[in-house]
């Protein structure tokens, strides 16, 4: 479960060579593997295409054969356990002793996963990375069942201990919501559509 299975290294079943983002060039020993890159796309599947995306004449900049998916959303943690705590309580599923892993998934609706990385693991294949110094500019949003239920998750999370950045309000878009931080500061929204009125 190496986080160099998704940062900058190939996967497994991906024959392709990474390229270096930065520059664009194939791989060059260690250089290849020195990426920003956060949020993956593969292109091992490309027969899995939505129907809105088949319609149209798309021609890949990859080729004809391949179509790039959107696979993983991944989040560099600066603690494991106390990541795991908080996403468990919002119903994502982490194999048993995780905690001790450098790198960890969950699997979101469908498909998608939820990677996470320990800033060490990022550091294994890109020595210059440092965390951000002010916070990101992306957020993970969780639906819930009811505006109430808004309410509830967001009062056990910040009485859990962590920070409720905005408490919960009816939003002018008809949705209930409030948002609350990670403890990595990353943005995490709870919502509800509001009863039509």
């Amino acid at each position: 479960m190496g986080g160099a299975y998704f940062h900058g290294g190939a996967h497994p079943n991906d024959a392709r060579e990474p390229r270096n983002t930065t520059t664009g060039a194939g791989p060059s020993g260690d250089s290849a593997r020195r990426t920003d890159v956060i949020v993956h796309v593969r292109a091992t599947h490309p027969g899995y295409v939505s129907d809105s995306f088949k319609t149209g004449d798309h021609r890949s900049a990859y080729g004809e054969s391949m179509t790039p998916r959107f696979d993983v959303i991944s989040l560099a943690v600066s603690d494991m356990a106390a990541a795991l705590a908080f996403y468990r309580r919002l119903g994502l599923v982490f194999p048993d002793g995780a905690e001790s892993e450098p790198h960890v998934e969950a699997g979101l609706p469908g498909g998608l996963r939820l990677a996470l990385d320990t800033e060490e693991t990022i550091r294994s294949f890109h020595p210059e990375w440092q965390p951000p110094a002010t916070g990101g500019r992306h957020s993970l949003a969780f639906r819930c069942d009811s505006p109430a239920e808004v309410d509830t998750v967001y009062g056990d999370l910040v009485g859990a201990g962590y920070h409720g950045e905005l408490k919960p309000w009816d939003a002018v878009w008809g949705m209930r919501y409030a948002v609350v931080h990670d403890p990595d500061g990353n943005g995490v929204d709870l919502f509800a559509n509001l009863p039509a009125q």
